[in-house]
């Protein structure tokens, strides 16, 4: 944009061939009449540059009206992109300013948080993000710079053999294995601290078991599109529901026997080619991509583990559930059945979002987990 407003790109010498030959039907000879329309194309030039050096005085002024952020529709270098454009014409959008859905509106950090309660009066800001089976911290890119740009402390955790975790996932053999990167960050939060858990898909079950085991340091917990469990059931339960066919699941599920084929499945992969339409299938292609490079197995014996929960430690969380409508691996009718199993304290629907609303709906999302870190203490 500076180079627009620069007297040298805005006024081109012409070569001298042309201005000493060049003759127009205006005036006298060729030498005044060039040198008039000379005289003529710096004066417009010149006024275009004027133009320009208003526009810059505008978006500075509303720079500073908008505590220093300026708010464009379009890239600053779309709006300018070309000094010698004609006024008016139109202009492509870019990349970067696409349509968004309404259910996925693109909002600035200073319309999350109400101007009235700052991130350091909110009960905690730290939101501590638990993955999946088969994903890792790496899903969590777009929520955690969205966060972080709103003042919140962010961290992702890899569970045990997952993300760049190197652990081997055929050797895990405990839910307490596989959470423990998890539960070794809570045990060493400094006294008195607390965190937001949020837990996607089987980090639900992860979340809860930490929440049983160190009930003071969670002030809430949030279960996106999440393993909501009771006391007593495992995460095979909830899939094992007969009344709810998820055929897609069953054809993506590879069973690896590490122990070899007499002995139980060790972990689960899921088949590549049907990947999309299981997890992603309103997700941009990119995040494919990179899902599709970066998941791994999921270690099969903490989905058969049954979950001791208790009504004093677990159950004296703050618990929100965030619904995905368009989950094709965990289907809105087994959430609500979670829901309605073991009832959190409100449900927060995100329409039009797959199984990974951080890649299909990460505006969207990002706004709910603002709005559940600003509900006060009952």
């Amino acid at each position: 944009m500076g180079l627009c407003f620069s007297r040298k790109s805005a006024v081109k010498k012409r070569p001298s061939k042309r201005l000493t030959n060049q003759s127009t039907a205006v005036g006298g000879g060729g030498t005044g009449n060039n040198r008039w329309s000379r005289f003529r194309t710096s004066k417009k030039d010149d006024s275009f540059a004027q133009d320009r050096a208003l526009a810059a005085a505008i978006l500075l002024q509303q720079q500073l009206q908008n505590g220093g952020r300026v708010l464009f529709d379009r890239s600053t270098s779309m709006r300018y992109s070309n000094c010698k454009s004609k006024k008016n014409q139109a202009l492509p959008r870019s990349s970067s300013s696409r349509s968004r859905s309404l259910t996925d509106p693109l909002l600035q950090p200073h319309q999350l948080v109400n101007k009235e309660l700052t991130i350091d009066d909110l009960e905690t800001n730290h939101f501590v993000l638990v993955h999946g089976g088969g994903f890792g911290a790496w899903c969590w890119y777009k929520t955690i710079a969205l966060l972080e740009e709103a003042g919140f402390k962010v961290t992702a955790v890899d569970l045990t053999g997952s993300g760049i975790h190197s652990f081997d996932t055929n050797s895990i053999t405990s839910l307490s294995q596989y959470a423990k990167p998890l539960t070794d960050f809570l045990e060493k939060l400094a006294d008195g601290e607390t965190v937001i858990l949020v837990g996607h898909d089987f980090g639900g079950a992860c979340i809860s078991f930490s929440m049983e085991l160190y009930p003071s340091k969670v002030s809430k917990a949030i279960f996106v599109a999440a393993t909501m469990l009771i006391s007593g059931q495992s995460a095979l339960d909830i899939f094992s529901d007969k009344t709810i066919s998820n055929d897609l699941m069953r054809q993506s599920q590879v069973f690896i026997y590490a122990s070899g084929n007499d002995k139980p499945p060790t972990a689960i992969d899921l088949d590549k080619s049907v990947l999309r339409d299981l997890l992603f299938n309103h997700s941009p292609a990119k995040d494919v991509a990179l899902a599709s490079v970066s998941m791994r197995p999921i270690p099969f014996s903490p989905v058969l583990e049954k979950l001791p929960l208790s009504n004093i430690k677990y159950g004296s969380i703050r618990r929100f559930y965030v619904e995905t409508t368009e989950d094709n691996a965990i289907p809105i009718a087994l959430q609500q059945s979670m829901i309605n199993q073991n009832p959190p304290e409100r449900v927060f629907h995100l329409k039009g979002a797959d199984h990974s609303p951080f890649f299909s709906k990460p505006q969207a999302l990002h706004k709910i987990l603002v709005e559940i870190s600003r509900i006060p203490s009952t």
